[in-house]
Formats: structure tokens, C-alpha cells, sequence
């Protein structure tokens, strides 16, 4: 057990600076005497007390984290992390600890799917509080931690490498991992600046403006309203929604470089961004030309308008909604669901499995076309102008195939437990995307309030399992990983 002690060691170090965090809720609480202030003071009192606690048991564990404490240490911050975050939801609406951990998780993988109704009436530290959690989880609290725990003589590089997501993991934009996860966090906080006060200026009060930028950032859908979106009916404040999405599907690293270096060449020259763009406009055309056919709405500028809203909401990871689109005819919807899969880029605050692995998949594909026709043909597989080396297509091959496996078997599993299936399918699908809303039962007008204690436990590790990429949690799951 005692080679264990230096990952609790840093995990105690993140533990007390999650608590820190339930600061900002906490003063809210106060500052407006929203009746969530005893809530918030058991729940801060005990996330830092445990961190302390754990700090002090083991401080003199100093030594460097290895690969394998690296995927250990992120395994736990994403399953550990979301109880205490839950705290404030048991000790105050009095939900149960399933219930909780599925939002605080929700939160936390900026899934943004919610058991919760009656958002409108949750006093606004808790609302507040569900947001935080998607724009922490949007970068990462990881990636805070190597900014941060460096300071504290903890090397941070193997979790690092652990959360980023994407396969090409090995990229740096500066020397030393502190200051990149600096730069991302320092960028992330500029562009939210500018998404708060976009939403100010399109009509949202302060508070609504600070929530929606929260979950608009980490693209995790959650709001303070039942309605979502279709509460304020304002086509500034979805203009202003769709920018700030679409910005956050691009990778975080190509708006530091783009910024820092004052040129926009970084856009035209990640192998991402151009796909990206390309699939969201095409998809918000398509679909809206859809619509007007099918007479959804009265013309064709309403029917752009509600297309390209939700199309960018769902394709992003995002889950907002500004009407029931499950009401569409089911091509729409199921495009949309289909776009989550693949269409944000690595690097982004988005969910799927990231437009770089869709790229090379389609790129292989394409060369095993040819080689059939071919079979002495020297075709390799560019992104960019970078030949992409056979490690990283054998680990994107085989990330695709459990992928599959993962929505097949979760998906069989929720069908057993008494799903019909659209719900079933597109209840995995959302979950393991980070998208949010699904179909059915669990459809943009509904929330997963309605599933069994069992069903949600699989939609949360649907969730977790998207977050973590797969492969992060499975490994901690083998038995090889825990030999000596």
C-alpha cells in the first residue's frame, strides 16, 4: 500500500484545491442568502478537511509519479472528486448520492445532462456551482495541477500526458509542462472573459451570463433553466452562443499560438480546424434545408436559425437546446448525435473521439483502398504534412474498436435493464460523447431523471470512460497494472 502514498499524496493536493474552489458557490450563498449556505459550509468544511488530512499522512512522499501512477492519479481525480462535489446537492435538495454523483459527474466530463427539474427555483449557489464544475472539467483539473503543484516540488508530466486528450499526446507548446498547462489556462480564461461579456451584452443578467459561460466554455450544456436556451428566445444571445461553442471545439493550443503570436496562420494550418468548421457549416446548411423541406417551420431563415443553433450545440458536445428537436423528423437528430462522435478537435473542451482520430481513420481507410488496387504502392497516411507513424495508427484503431465496444455492451446493458432502445442507443451515445441530451426518454425536452439507480450507474460510467478517453480508466482496470 505504501508505494501508493505519493499519488495520494498529490491527490490530497488536489482534494484541498477542489475545496478552494467550492469558495466562489460559498460566498454566493452568503452574499445573496439563498438558504444553500449551511450546505456549502459542511461541504467545504469536509473536501478540504479529508485533503489536509490525506497532505498530512503522507507529506513525506515526495518521490517523481510514473506512467502508471500518472493514469492511476487521473482515474481517481474523475471518480473521487465528483463525491464531494455532490456534497451541496445531498446536504441541501437532499438527493440521493446516485443522483448526485451522476450530475456532479455530468459536470465534471461537461456532459451536461441533469436528473434535476425544477432549475429555475435551485437557489443560485447551486446552480452556480453545477456550472463551475463543467468549466473546471473543460480543461481539465489536471492540467491546474501541473500549472500548479510544480510549485510544490510535484512533477506533473505523466498525469498531464494521462488527461490530454487526442493521440498525440507528446506535443508541446513550451518547454515545460507547468507553463503549457499555464498557456492553456491563461488562454481559457481570456476567451471566457470575452464569452461573459458577450452574453452580457446580448441581453443575459450578470449571473445568467458568468453560468452560460461556464458551461459554454467547458461545452458541457448545463443551465439554469428547464428550457435550457428556449428560455430567453433571443437570437443575439444564440449568436453569441454558437461563436463562443464553435471557438471552444477548436484546440486550445492553436488559440494560444494563434494569440500569442498575433496571426491567424495557426487556424489555416491545424489539420483540425478546417475539417471542423467545414463538417459544423455544412451540417447547419444541411439540416436547415432539411427542415424548410419538411415544412418544420414557416421559412427558411427559422428553420437556419434552429438548425444552426442546436447542429453546433450537439456537434460540439455542448447539449444546449432552444426547442424539442427530437420533434424533428429523425434524420435531423440522429446527423446531430452523429457529429458529436467525431466533430470537435483534440485539444478542445469537447467530447467524442476528436476529429484528428476521424481524420486518420478515414485516411487509412483510403490507403487500404488503394493498396487493394495497388498492393506495392508507398501510400502513407498525412495529417497535415506530417506522416503519421504507425504507432499512433495502430493506437487509433484500436481506441475506434473500443469505442464500438463500449456503446454496443453499454448499450446492450441499458436495453436489458428495460430501455426501449432509441432511448438505450442515445443514452450511451450522449453519455460516452460528453454530449448530454439524448433521445426518447433522455431527449432535449426531458432530462435522465426518469432512468433507474442502474441505468444512471451506466450512463455515468458511460460518461467517465468518455472523459478519460477509454483507455485511461480501462488500464487502471487490468491486472497487469496492478503486478509489481
Amino acid at each position: 500500500m505504501q508505494r501508493y502514498y505519493p499519488v495520494i499524496r498529490v491527490l490530497s493536493l488536489v482534494i484541498l484545491m477542489f475545496g478552494l474552489t467550492m469558495l466562489v458557490p460559498w460566498g454566493l450563498s452568503w452574499a445573496l442568502h439563498d438558504g444553500a449556505e449551511s450546505a456549502f459550509d459542511e461541504a467545504v468544511l469536509l473536501t478540504i478537511g479529508t485533503g489536509a488530512g490525506l497532505w498530512y499522512a503522507t507529506r513525506k512522499e515526495k518521490r517523481d509519479l510514473t506512467v502508471r501512477d500518472g493514469f492511476l492519479m487521473v482515474a481517481l481525480v474523475w471518480t473521487v472528486l465528483p463525491i464531494y462535489a455532490g456534497l451541496p446537492l445531498i446536504i441541501h435538495l437532499g438527493a440521493s448520492f446516485t443522483d448526485a454523483y451522476f450530475e456532479t459527474v455530468s459536470g465534471l466530463t461537461t456532459t451536461g445532462s441533469t436528473v434535476f427539474e425544477g432549475l429555475d427555483q435551485f437557489p443560485a449557489s447551486i446552480n452556480l456551482w453545477r456550472h463551475q464544475l463543467v468549466w473546471l472539467g473543460g480543461m481539465g483539473l489536471i492540467v491546474l495541477a501541473v500549472a500548479i503543484l510544480p510549485l510544490l516540488g510535484i512533477g506533473g508530466r505523466q498525469m498531464f500526458k494521462a488527461e490530454t486528450p487526442g493521440p498525440m499526446k507528446d506535443s508541446k507548446m513550451t518547454p515545460r509542462m507547468a507553463e503549457t498547462a499555464k498557456g492553456l489556462w491563461g488562454i481559457y480564461i481570456l476567451i471566457s472573459v470575452a464569452c461573459t461579456l458577450g452574453y452580457y451584452w446580448a441581453g443575459m443578467d450578470w449571473l445568467d451570463a458568468v453560468m452560460h459561460m461556464f458551461s459554454t466554455m467547458g461545452l458541457g450544456g448545463f443551465s439554469s433553466h428547464d428550457a435550457s436556451f428556449g428560455f430567453f428566445n433571443s437570437p443575439a444571445i444564440e449568436a453569441v452562443s454558437i461563436f463562443f461553442m464553435l471557438l471552444a471545439g477548436i484546440n486550445f493550443a492553436t488559440h494560444y499560438i494563434a494569440i500569442t503570436g498575433r496571426t491567424f496562420r495557426p487556424y489555416r494550418t491545424d489539420p483540425e480546424a478546417g475539417y471542423y468548421l467545414l463538417v459544423c457549416l455544412a451540417s447547419v446548411v444541411g439540416i436547415a434545408i432539411f427542415l424548410d423541406a419538411h415544412e418544420v417551420y414557416p421559412d427558411f431563415l427559422t428553420a437556419l436559425r434552429y438548425s444552426a443553433f442546436n447542429v453546433v450545440s450537439i456537434a460540439t458536445t455542448t447539449g444546449y437546446a432552444n426547442t424539442d428537436y427530437a420533434l424533428w423528423p429523425m434524420f435531423a437528430p440522429l446527423w446531430m448525435l452523429f457529429l458529436s462522435s467525431f466533430a470537435t478537435s483534440a485539444g478542445s473542451t469537447g467530447g467524442g473521439i476528436k476529429m484528428i482520430r476521424a481524420i486518420v481513420l478515414y485516411k487509412q481507410v483510403y490507403r487500404e483502398l488503394i493498396r487493394a488496387m495497388h498492393p506495392n504502392a508507398i501510400q502513407p497516411v498525412r495529417v497535415g504534412q506530417e506522416v503519421t507513424q504507425h504507432n499512433i495508427l495502430f493506437a487509433v484503431l484500436a481506441f475506434g474498436f473500443m469505442y464500438m465496444v463500449c456503446i454496443v455492451s453499454l448499450t446492450l446493458f441499458l436495453s436489458f435493464s428495460g430501455l426501449d432502445i432509441i432511448t438505450a442507443f442515445t443514452a450511451v451515445v450522449a453519455s460516452i460523447n460528453n454530449t448530454g441530451p439524448g433521445l426518447g426518454q433522455v431527449g432535449p425536452a426531458t432530462n435522465f431523471g426518469s432512468l433507474t439507480d442502474f441505468q444512471t450507474w451506466i450512463c455515468t460510467i458511460a460518461m467517465l470512460l468518455g472523459r478519460l478517453e477509454i483507455f485511461t480508466l480501462l488500464v487502471v482496470l487490468t491486472p497487469a497494472f496492478w503486478r509489481r
